[in-house]
């Protein structure tokens, strides 16, 4: 295993690299959400029951979930296109507006069955109390909607992103990566669940070292997991497999090689994102031209800077890459 070490404080880039990161097109797919933010005072508790009042002095809306993951790529100067479900109601209405102020190319298909996936945190003293979930999968006639415009999009673009969250905009993935694949694309998938087997054939999987952890089980040892790994990856005919391993930092592993890059050392505040701004650089990276270990070495610096901030947030080139 090879350890590549933490880049500095930010990376350098040439004119020709940024102009390449600026003609780069990732489409992601996947699960929309909006993360609503209700930020507000706590000075006593409640006498109705023993919890905290939040008296709500200030409220912010972010794209979450799949959108954030166009966010970040759209951020980092690539053009970006996003499409997944929302509801007929206010919350789609307000995630397609976020996605045109961040110039994302919206390609929203509305399920008037269905409300739009939203998570609200309640923010008291910097500290979240409270998150409450409102989710319904989307209906079968959307879906297939859904999977015909991506089979009409997916040649456009460079590198498709598959972000589930296990929401059922994903139930097609199967599909979705065999037509990419067909077509000579690079797809990335972020992965959910217990079972793997509908990413086999992707480019790169992203698990984090817990959803790695329900597939394979346990390991007592870095040897252990990199053969627990590496048969995983063969096993899904993935090209390559990248594991975010929190303050261990990451791990990739690929037929050649395995290269271990440690955590960037700095306070860590928030990781909700984390893994939507890891999988957006790798695929803005790979769209314009850089090789998988460089990708992901910039991946872990773009991670190691989000989870810095509050909530759902996104790096931008110049925090990467220093000013133009």
């Amino acid at each position: 295993m090879h350890e590549i070490p933490a880049p500095a404080t930010t990376l350098s880039a040439t004119p020709a690299a940024l102009a390449s990161i600026e003609r780069s097109r990732v489409l992601v797919v996947g699960d929309v959400m909006l993360d609503r933010y209700w930020f507000g005072e706590v000075n006593r508790i409640s006498p109705e029951a023993p919890v905290p009042v939040v008296r709500i002095e200030r409220r912010e809306d972010r794209l979450g979930g799949a959108a954030n993951v166009a966010r970040n790529v759209a951020a980092l100067g690539a053009g970006a296109a996003l499409l997944g479900v929302v509801g007929t109601d206010e919350a789609g209405d307000m995630v397609e507006r976020l996605l045109r102020e961040a110039a994302i190319d919206c390609r929203l298909n509305r399920d008037p069955a269905i409300s739009t996936v939203i998570k609200l945190r309640v923010i008291g003293r910097q500290q979240q109390l409270l998150r409450i979930d409102f989710e319904e999968p989307p209906s079968d006639a959307v879906l297939r909607d859904k999977l015909t415009q991506f089979n009409a999009l997916a040649s456009q673009f460079d590198v498709i992103v598959l972000s589930d969250y296990a929401k059922g905009s994903l139930v097609n993935v199967r599909e979705m990566i065999a037509l990419a694949r067909g077509l000579g694309k690079t797809v990335l998938v972020d992965p959910k669940g217990d079972d793997f087997s509908p990413y086999a054939g992707a480019s790169l999987l992203t698990p984090n070292k817990s959803e790695l952890r329900r597939v394979v089980g346990s390991w007592s040892s870095e040897a252990q997991l990199t053969e627990k790994a590496q048969q995983l990856r063969v096993g899904l005919r993935l090209d390559a497999l990248l594991v975010t391993r929190s303050e261990e930092g990451m791990t990739l592993y690929t037929a050649q090689d395995v290269l271990h890059m440690p955590a960037v050392a700095r306070e860590v505040y928030d990781v909700s994102g984390a893994g939507d701004t890891v999988i957006a650089a790798v695929a803005v990276m790979l769209a314009a031209g850089r090789p998988i270990g460089a990708a992901v070495a910039i991946a872990n610096r773009a991670g190691g800077i989000v989870v810095g901030k509050l909530g759902t947030a996104t790096v931008t080139r110049d925090e990467l890459f220093g000013p133009a």
